[in-house]
This record gives C-alpha cells, structure tokens and sequence, in this order.
C-alpha cells in the first residue's frame, strides 16, 4: 500500500449512491438480481484459475443472496483478475504482485493477497506455480533488502522516495522496516510447502532470505547498539518519519524485536510491536520446521528455534498489561521502559488478528480480554456509527475511517454466530454500490471511502465469505 498524502483522496461514487440508500445496497438496481457487471472482462484478466472459477459458480449457486454471490464472484477473485504479473524465468515461476492501485510489491500485501488461494493450489497446478512465483520472487526481494517493505519489478527503477535519508537503492519502492515483511513470505511458503509438499522453491537462495531474515531480526533486538537501520523523510506526517536521528524512540532490550513500522506502514511510537512479535515467533518456528525437514542446515534451524523461544518468553515477561476494565490485555505496543500503549490498528498483523495468523487459539483468556478491549470504545481506534463499527488508525489522516480489514478480521476470528453475521451485514453495505472492498470507509457514510482499488481487502473478504459459506451457509442468507 502506498502511504503517500496525494493518493488518499476520497472517491466519491454519487451516480450510485443516495443518501437514503447508503445502508441497504441492495435497494441500489431496480432490476433485482440484474447486477451490473463490474468485474474484469475476461479478456483483460491477468490470470484465470479453473479452481477459483468454480468455487465462485458454487457459491453462487449456493448462496440465496444475490448480492452475496455478486460480491464474491467481484472481490474473491480481484487479485488474480488484475494485480499478478506471471511469468517463467530460467525455468523458474516468477510472480509480480501489485496492491491495487500502485505498481509496487509489499512483501506484506503480496503474501496477504494470494494467501486465500492456498486450500485450492493442491488441485490446480498452474494456481499452485503462480504461487511458487509470488515465493521465488519474494525470496529475490528479501535478498536485495531485509530491511525494505515495497520493491519494484524493475530493478532498476528509481522511487519517488529517494530522498529518503536511508540506505534507498533503485528497484525499492520504499524502505520502512516492518517485522511483517519478513513473517509473511515465512507463513505464504510454509502454507504452500504444506499443501503441496512441493520443494522447488526452496533452494539455497530461499535459505539465504532465512539466513538474512534471521540475521535482521536479531539485529533489530538491540542488545548492545541500535542496528545498522535507519530511516528519515521530510515530510509533514510524524507518522511517515522516525525520530531521534532516524532510529525511533529508545527501548530497554529485552529479547523482542523492534519494528519501525506498523503494517500499516505508520512509525511505531514504542518500537516492540506486540502484534508483530507474536507474529514472529510463529514464522520462526515455521521456518526452523522448513530448514529442518529441506535442508542439512541444522544450526540454522536450532537458531531460529532458539530466537523464537528467546522472544515467546520475552513476550510473556513485557506483553501485557492489568487494564482496569478488561483484565490482563496485550498492549499493542512497548518499550521495555514499563511504557504501554494501549491501542489496535485495522493492518494485520493486529492485536485482532493474532488467531488468523496463528499466533495464539481464539481461546485465548488474554486474548478473549484483548478482543473486548480492541472493539469498545477504549481503543482510541475504534469507531462505531448508526449503522457500522470496526477499528481504523492513523493512516489515512481522518478519524472516524473504519477499515473493511478490521471487519473481516472480526469475522474470521469469531466463534459467535451472531457477530459473524453483523460483520457480513456491515460488509456488505459497506461497498458503495461499487462491488468491492476499500480501505477504509466514513463509519456513518460508506461512499466517502479511500482506495477503489485494494485488492488484499476484496481478496480477504472473499476468504472469509468462502469459510463462512463452507462452515455456516445458513449465515449467508
């Protein structure tokens, strides 16, 4: 996703939408089921998976809700549709993901958009390699700069952001260190090596990012100096910069990571992102898993088993906090200093999410405690209007901004049937008229939204209406 100012302009989409309409879309076509086709002609698709076809067939014809079925045949398949650039190199899949609307890679969002694919790949081989394409090419990036979150499919293309006062080199789009970059291609191989038992991708280049991955985590515990990462920019923001000559807030080492950036790409205000943490522990003992079983490198796997246990521990002795509504809840963020804050951003990894990503069970008792803080009205990130509720941030510079992610998050990590399907409710009203997901939405007036193209929340929501569709069908309508 890029973070700049000028890309956060709000679409209005006023042909459509009428102030009275705003809340039940399906008002919107006097035609009934006659929705308009909004989707990519099939000619102009980037990629066409005979799997993923028949999965939105089935759920069309599954589901009774027209609008349902309209929105999942749009969202599910949108990353496929418009933002992979496939191709074979050497011999080799090689995968291109773009977010949307900006011709860029994030190690993040690539992962996060294919990653609903995954329970198809082991019955569609071409979906399956375009996926080893999306690893290879991450692999590539990892190689160029652990430390960067966004590249470029040309190597030698120079960013918009080269005046950034970091190590900035053509072919990286931008350069803000973000524990997630370096979890998600952990969590998009491990998934894909499970389903498929496939190995081809993971060669000594694949090994060389663990190494690199390893190596820049530890960096980034600060045990005895601050790391060779750096970042500036001069710009308006505070939340697109870093303080205290570039190297962010201090922190008191105490075996967790330091992370810049939060997912959504905004600085950190306490470096030890917790959510990031949990998510780091789970990628290391994907990874230790990986090297153990594929290779003969077996220091390498005690070592990332060992910094897994090393930060797991530290995140229990420094991750929470005894809110004196809630109980014991995680803190989103720390310094080692006894500082907390007490916060959720809709960016997954997010205190939210931490089930969907495998971090910890939905059982949880800190989590469940976690959970109520993150949806009331004491997560200063929260917005609740007449009609929707969900977590927002920082981001996108407005308050008030719900993101589509925070609901499907909700969604996905839900056990509650009743609150499963308020979130498919407010999704699905939440649209605009358009037939797709955003990024973020005015919590009393859905067509004032940011980003017509974001393909990882139309995808994440397909995900989470395909689980509900298989699980709770009866939740659909």
């Amino acid at each position: 996703m890029n973070r700049t100012m000028k890309r956060r302009n709000f679409i209005q989409n006023t042909a459509l939408m009428g102030a009275a309409l705003l809340y039940n879309p399906s008002h919107l076509f006097a035609m009934g089921d006659d929705f308009p086709v909004v989707r990519t002609p099939l000619a102009q698709r980037k990629f066409v998976s005979k799997t993923v076809e028949e999965a939105i067939k089935a759920f069309k014809a599954g589901v009774a809700d027209k609008e349902q079925g309209w929105l999942f045949e749009n969202c599910f398949p949108n990353t496929l549709d418009t933002t992979v650039f496939h191709s074979m190199i050497n011999k080799r899949p090689d995968t291109y993901v773009i977010t949307g609307d900006i011709d860029a890679m994030w190690l993040r969002d690539s992962c996060a958009q294919v990653w609903p694919y995954i329970p198809f790949i082991h019955k569609d081989e071409k979906l399956a390699t375009l996926i080893a394409g999306v690893v290879n090419r991450q692999t590539q990036f990892i190689i160029e700069d652990p430390y960067a979150n966004a590249f470029y499919k040309d190597v030698t293309m120079v960013s918009e952001w080269k005046t950034d006062l970091t190590d900035m080199k053509p072919g990286i789009h931008e350069r803000k260190w973000e524990i997630d970059s370096l979890c998600y291609p952990i969590r998009l191989a491990y998934a894909y090596w499970k389903k498929t038992k496939h190995k081809e991708p993971f060669d000594a280049n694949w090994i060389k990012a663990i190494k690199l991955t390893l190596q820049t985590f530890k960096e980034q515990q600060r045990k005895t100096d601050r790391g060779p990462y750096r970042f500036q920019r001069e710009t308006a923001k505070p939340t697109d910069t870093l303080p205290m000559d570039g190297y962010g807030f201090p922190v008191k080492p105490t075996g967790l990571i330091c992370s810049m950036f939060r997912p959504s790409d905004d600085a950190t205000i306490y470096p030890y992102l917790i959510p990031s943490n949990f998510f780091a522990v789970t990628s290391l003992k994907q990874a230790a898993e990986m090297i153990a079983a594929l290779t003969s490198e077996t220091v390498l796997s005690k070592e990332l088993l060992a910094l897994a246990t090393e930060v797991e521990s530290a995140l229990k002795q420094h991750a929470t906090y005894k809110h004196p509504e809630f109980g014991e809840i995680y803190a989103f963020e720390v310094d080692g200093y006894g500082n907390h804050n007490l916060m959720d951003d809709a960016n997954i990894p997010s205190l939210l999410a931490l089930p969907y990503l495998d971090a910890m069970p939905v059982s949880d008792p800190v989590y469940q405690n976690t959970r109520r803080f993150c949806l009331s009205q004491s997560n200063p990130f929260f917005y609740k209007g007449e009609n929707f509720e969900g977590i927002g941030g920082p981001h996108v510079g407005k308050a008030d901004m719900i993101w589509p992610l925070s609901i499907i998050a909700r969604g996905l990590t839900s056990t509650d049937q009743q609150e499963i399907k308020h979130c498919l409710k407010m999704l699905k009203a939440s649209h605009a008229g358009t037939g797709f997901m955003h990024e973020s939405f005015q919590k009393d007036d859905p067509s004032k939204f940011t980003r017509s193209w974001f393909a990882w929340a139309n995808t994440i929501y397909g995900e989470f209406l395909w689980k509900v569709y298989k699980e709770m069908p009866q939740l659909l309508g």
